[in-house]
């Protein structure tokens, strides 16, 4: 494991595979299936150990941010506002939401009553990426455990430390052995527990392309799965935009935990009378942002992943130069670590890959709209649907173009996922919703008892 900061190694693990997957599915099933196991608890006994969990996770809120800033550059303030108090926040609220829960005692339509249960599904696969380690796998763990379902959670190779804080933080809450187990593994640990034979549902965050082998694999067998992918989200400005009032909330859109995000507005659509105030507004931003050490809360930029990363991302800018203007930045520090300046793209064509693929990394692109039919159109051009933002002084305004994009969601004048309504993405961008309560209904399965 390497400091992406500095590039000089942190510690090195030992990687999950087949045989470390079979165990911990082996012991999920067990918890599950026992006649005294985990699902058979009453909810609100659930619930007093999620909320116990919680806990437990706050009490290691520093060392959690700090740890995974540490392995994948996230910056600092960001990891202590997501990393180290949503999962607790998102245990809370699961508890709470199954302890509200009563009979579902309905009429029948041919004279006798019935009951529809609320089961869980079983064992879960859950599968989270490196750049969000934290929020992302307790939107599978904290919904699924309070469904009932018990959980092997695959923690990223890139950053598995964090998750072994989570894993200490379950045991002191008393969360029954085998009921959450969580293994570091990389591509092959993922592909034998996403096929093992042991697992009754898949829940995963990642690439489209990884979500797509998922899928086959799931169908094969009939299991039912949920994908959050990619993105390349467009952020609409209107004509009456307070661009001056609105830089703080639109540098987080574009620029959030480095421009690794999935769900980032990283297509600029402005209109023709505003598209060199904007050009320039976006350039402003990314020249200011301070760049360095994530751990250092007063830095805005800090380092991609690795090495590959850095390098992918730099050519794309590389031929984006070909077809665009490289307004500002583009250009990989001279530093320890894997900087990349934060770059401001104009005069693109919306056919070229900086514009059409994401492209995870601190890189926005800038295209004028003659129209708003014109800017619906080119928000709309893309095989993504994820996320999105529409800028403007007309709340009702904005929100009628918002409606008009076709994505899962979208923030008017900034975008912030709140846990209370549902996120994921259309088209290429997945299948299935987290949060809310859809996301808790994404691990249970209906159960009618006809009662005569």
């Amino acid at each position: 494991m390497v400091n992406p900061s500095s590039g000089e190694q942190i510690t090195s693990i030992d990687i999950a595979g087949q045989r470390e997957v079979d165990l911990a599915v082996r012991a999920a099933r067990r918890a599950f299936d026992s006649s005294a196991g985990w699902a058979a608890w009453p909810p609100s006994e659930r619930a007093d150990v999620l909320r116990r969990f919680a806990d437990e996770i706050e009490s290691r809120a520093d060392q959690i941010a700090t740890t995974v800033t540490s392995q994948n550059g996230m910056p600092i303030g960001l990891a202590r506002t997501l990393e180290s108090a949503f999962p607790a926040l998102l245990l809370r609220y699961y508890a709470g939401l199954v302890e509200q829960e009563s009979v579902d005692r309905r009429d029948g339509m041919l004279g006798g009553q019935l009951v529809v249960r609320r089961v869980p599904t079983g064992v879960v696969a859950a599968i989270a990426p490196w750049n969000y380690p934290q929020t992302l796998s307790a939107m599978k763990y904290a919904p699924a455990l309070a469904a009932g379902c018990t959980v092997v959670l695959k923690a990223p190779v890139e950053s598995p430390l964090d998750a072994r804080l989570v894993a200490h933080a379950a045991i002191a809450a008393g969360l029954p052995a085998g009921v959450l187990n969580i293994v570091a593994g990389g591509v092959d640990a993922g592909k034998a527990l996403v096929a093992h034979p042991g697992v009754d549902k898949v829940a995963f965050t990642g690439s489209t392309k990884a979500g797509r082998e998922i899928a086959r694999t799931c169908g094969e067998v009939l299991r039912p799965f949920t994908l959050e992918l990619g993105g390349n989200s467009a952020g609409v400005i209107l004509d009456d935009a307070d661009l001056a009032g609105c830089a703080d909330a639109l540098f987080g859109a574009i620029f959030i935990n480095n421009g690794q995000t999935c769900f980032r507005s990283s297509r600029i659509l402005a209109p023709e009378s505003k598209y060199a105030e904007v050009v320039e507004l976006l350039a402003e931003l990314a020249r200011s942002a301070v760049i360095g050490d994530p751990l250092d809360t007063g830095t805005a930029i800090g380092p991609l992943i690795n090495r590959p990363a850095l390098q992918r991302v730099a050519h794309i800018v590389e031929r984006a130069s070909q077809s665009g203007r490289i307004v500002t930045g583009g250009r990989v520090l001279d530093r320890p670590g894997y900087f990349l300046e934060p770059t401001v793209i104009a005069d693109i064509d919306p056919s070229s890959p900086v514009w059409q693929d994401e492209v995870f990394g601190p890189v926005v692109s800038v295209h004028p709209y003659s129209s708003e039919d014109h800017a619906i159109a080119l928000a709309n051009d893309s095989v993504y649907g994820l996320g999105g933002t529409v800028w403007s002084a007309d709340h009702d305004h904005a929100v009628a173009m918002a409606s008009r994009i076709h994505t899962g969601t979208v923030g008017i004048n900034g975008y912030v996922p709140d846990p209370a309504g549902p996120f994921g993405g259309m088209k290429n961008s997945g299948i299935g919703r987290e949060f809310a309560a859809e996301g808790l209904a994404n691990f249970r399965q209906s159960q009618t008892i006809y009662l005569g």
